[in-house]
């Protein structure tokens, strides 16, 4: 038998051992895997939710804790147009109504609700949804003088089991499903638009929105502009730039990479433990048989070689094993909550495959230098006498 071959077999040798061993390092390796997978695919969704509108600024009332409240006069939306440096405005009513009974109707006049409590309604005028990110529909956009119409989601279409002219119960009445539309962001594509004159008189948001889209001129600044809308309504109004919202999501993002990354720490540190323990038993049990190899001639760094080898083929079986668990486990979870997998859609990056790989290595040098040195230092004589 050859000396790779040789390397690949021994692991084997002791079934049970070996395959707990192979099951705690991949409990750790999924982990990774899996919060890997969920981070990017939170990643591709805020670069779509972020290159989904059309509006570089959003304008919000000074200390609103509810965006989603009627709390901007409406008046302001022709105001703030008339800023330099203001090439368009738009006024939106965010609002949210709960589900009912069935998928086949939406209920409940609670327009308060959090965005994620309800399914999400935007008032918005027709001819103003390119600020949302809106620029084709499937089938017709709702005119602004009906009250009537709506457009759906391409998630919330899927969701509730729609498609153009069917009908939806919104707030106690009736709506025709005008279009369909798809923005790429997750939290818009979930949700609805109807006419902002509309959803103004059935929640009793009367000429009032809860925050206005700003879309600037080509060769205007960004931050002079909206530093430009908060000197005129001082204590009033409060904006926010595309890049702060990257900037937050980023955040947010890089706290679940810390997260990942202290889990690695982790699995190493656990991993590199149980490796030690199944190395050592290892050379004790075969201390006569490294005797036996150094007695015909194997130097010290064969032998050396050869428990660290085994080490490490050991932790990237177990990572193999583990990256699988996690895209296992991860689709799983994702099919008992068919909602949050239609907004997130998990990504497999190579980074992640890398990091995987990569502890599981790290895993099995710790794990086995410790005891492919004890090996090493055997003594032929002593070993070969060991019961």
């Amino acid at each position: 038998m050859s000396y790779l071959k040789l390397i690949l077999k021994n692991p084997f040798r002791n079934k049970t051992r070996t395959s707990l061993a192979i099951i705690g390092i991949a409990i750790g390796i999924a982990t990774i895997v899996a919060l890997g997978m969920v981070t990017g695919g939170l990643k591709a969704a805020s670069e779509s939710t972020l290159k989904s509108g059309g509006a570089e600024i959003t304008v919000s009332q000074t200390g609103s804790g509810n965006f989603q409240s009627g709390s901007i006069d409406e008046k302001l939306v022709t105001d703030i147009k008339n800023l330099t440096g203001v090439k368009d405005t738009a006024g939106i009513l965010r609002t949210s109504a709960n589900l009912g009974g069935s998928s086949s109707s939406v209920s409940g006049p609670n327009p308060g609700q959090g965005m994620f409590g309800g399914f999400s309604v935007t008032g918005i005028d027709s001819n103003k949804l390119n600020l949302v990110g809106i620029d084709s529909v499937n089938g017709t956009v709702f005119s602004n003088g009906s009250a009537n119409e709506i457009v759906l989601g391409k998630t919330a279409a899927k969701n509730l089991n729609k498609t153009v002219g069917d009908t939806i119960n919104l707030y106690g009445r009736e709506f025709k499903i005008a279009g369909i539309f798809e923005t790429g962001s997750f939290m818009q594509d979930g949700g609805a638009f109807v006419s902002l004159n509309t959803l103004q008189n059935l929640t009793n948001n009367t000429n009032k929105v809860s925050s206005i889209l700003v879309k600037i001129n080509e060769n205007a600044n960004v931050k002079d502009v909206s530093q430009r809308i908060e000197n005129a309504y001082p204590n009033q109004l409060s904006t926010t730039t595309a890049a702060d919202q990257a900037k937050r999501m980023n955040s947010a993002l890089g706290s679940i990479d810390s997260a990942s990354w202290a889990i690695s720490i982790l699995a190493i540190v656990i991993g590199g433990v149980g490796v030690i323990n199944t190395m050592i038993m290892t050379v004790f049990e075969r201390t006569r048989e490294i005797g036996v190899l150094k007695a015909v001639g194997w130097r010290n760094s064969r032998i050396l070689g050869m428990i660290l080898g085994e080490s490490i083929v050991l932790t990237l079986i177990a990572a193999v094993v583990g990256i699988v668990v996690g895209i296992v486990g991860v689709e799983v979870l994702l099919s008992f909550t068919p909602t949050f997998g239609e907004l997130i859609k998990p990504v497999l990056t190579l980074d992640t495959l890398l990091r995987a790989f990569g502890v599981a290595f790290l895993v099995g040098v710790i794990g086995g230098l410790y005891p492919a040195y004890r090996a090493s230092r055997l003594a032929p004589t002593e070993a070969l006498r060991y019961e």
